[in-house]
């Protein structure tokens, strides 16, 4: 008598608690799920709150995890821009592993050769091609002076096609038959999150480099709106946000905003008017260090702004004293609370996806470093836009250092050039009269 074979895929059809059978919600992710991580939350925390509530322990320990996070924030601002340049690159790599780890639990099963090897070279690569970027565009005398950062600088580009080139060479000698969708699937997985976390902390370490200050106050502005908001929603939420994330709230939304512009203004004004954070990171030839210490620019200075009429009649004042800066704080701290949020339903989306709760377990009560920064990679780009578009104009030293680098007869001609346009102008002369 010959035997049916037993179907493997209906051997293994369970049904959920939401009533999904895992067949059906394979094949609306096509995707297994990823192990839940276990709660590591301190046992003296656990002690220590047994005696409540789910709710209100999970607040207690959000609450004593955040105050320890702000004082290590804190404590690296102390250290100085190359400390945070440093902190920024290690929070890249670990978003880069936890969600190629996600990659990696889903798709074990299938033992993809050479995937997190890939991974991880490819990591290499993208942050040699943009560190390699910022050191040439930011300490362009530095690496004139010294012969082999010239070598590599002259060369960057190709060196970093070269290395792309070679990890792009060995995916294609990887490739195995019956897994060739699922390898594609995974080296656009492990491109996508260069682009989404790589690429937009570049653009975290090019606003540093701008001054602290346009570093610290985004950052402080998203981290606000997230206390905030939920602090508003903990205790006066009733009004659902958004399906992606449940327990986010209008009354949060909306608290978190008006927060975080009264903030923005408030943090803005205070570091203004201290060159350690508003002057860019340059280095210095003669102590060769880098160093924090220019003249402030207009942008942070002191000035008298006139009061709508409406305020005037409310206030009593004519005119408000303001840094410019905390004019545009309020554009950093509305985008902050307005959009940066999306950041979070988007990380919401992806793990509802996978079926995870958190990107990992690295913080009790709050998840892995991907769940604390997924708004900030959105800030982060916002920030560098928003400096290339209505802060940032000529810098006089940039073009200076280029000009140095030319031929001799490079420079004489771009020196015949200016002297022909300034005597055109009429600016000659009048240089010349003051200089006698």
């Amino acid at each position: 008598m010959m035997k049916l074979q037993q179907n493997p895929i209906n051997s293994e059809l369970k049904v959920d608690k939401d009533g999904v059978s895992d067949n059906e919600s394979k094949v609306d992710s096509g995707v297994p799920e990823v192990p839940v991580p276990a709660d590591d939350t301190p046992e003296v925390l656990n002690k220590a709150l047994s005696g409540l509530s789910s709710r209100w322990k999970n607040w207690w320990v959000r609450g004593i995890l955040t105050l320890a996070m702000i004082s290590f924030f804190f404590f690296i601002i102390y250290l100085g821009p190359m400390v945070l340049m440093m902190i920024v690159l290690c929070v890249q790599i670990k978003c880069f592993q936890e969600i190629i780890t996600i990659g990696y639990s889903v798709y074990h099963s299938y033992h993809l050769p050479w995937f997190r090897t890939l991974s991880w070279y490819f990591l290499l690569c993208v942050n040699y091609f943009f560190y390699g970027e910022t050191v040439t565009d930011y300490f362009f005398t530095l690496v004139q002076r010294e012969e082999p950062l010239r070598i590599l600088s002259k060369y960057h580009r190709f060196i970093s096609f070269a290395l792309y080139l070679t990890g792009f060479c060995m995916f294609v000698l990887s490739l195995v038959k019956k897994h060739y969708r699922l390898q594609f699937y995974m080296f656009g997985w492990t491109h996508v999150t260069l682009l989404i976390v790589v690429t937009q902390s570049h653009l975290i370490i090019h606003n540093l480099f701008e001054g602290m200050i346009w570093f610290i106050v985004p950052i402080s502005c998203v981290i606000c709106n997230d206390i905030m908001a939920y602090m508003f929603g903990f205790f006066f939420g009733r009004t659902p946000l958004i399906k992606l994330s449940p327990k986010k709230t209008w009354e949060g939304f909306i608290g978190g905003f008006f927060s975080t512009i009264v903030f923005g203004i408030m943090l803005s004004y205070v570091m203004a008017g201290y060159r350690y954070f508003v002057c860019p990171v340059e280095f210095n030839n003669d102590s060769n260090s880098f160093q924090v210490d220019c003249e402030p620019s207009e942008l942070f200075q002191l000035q008298d702004y006139a009061l709508p009429g409406i305020l005037e009649s409310v206030t009593g004042w004519t005119t408000v004293r303001l840094y410019p800066f905390q004019i545009h704080s309020i554009a950093l701290s509305s985008f902050a609370s307005i959009v940066g949020p999306f950041g979070g339903f988007f990380a919401s989306g992806f793990k509802r996806a996978f079926k995870i709760k958190d990107f990992a377990n690295t913080i009790p009560g709050h998840g892995g470093i991907m769940d604390r920064f997924d708004c900030q990679y959105l800030m982060a780009t916002f920030v560098n836009v928003y400096i290339a578009s209505f802060i940032r104009g000529p810098n006089p030293s940039k073009v200076i250092q280029q000009l140095l680098a030319l031929r001799a007869d490079q420079q004489l001609h771009i020196f015949n050039s200016l002297k022909a346009h300034l005597t055109e102008k009429g600016l000659l002369p009048a240089l010349e009269e003051a200089a006698a």
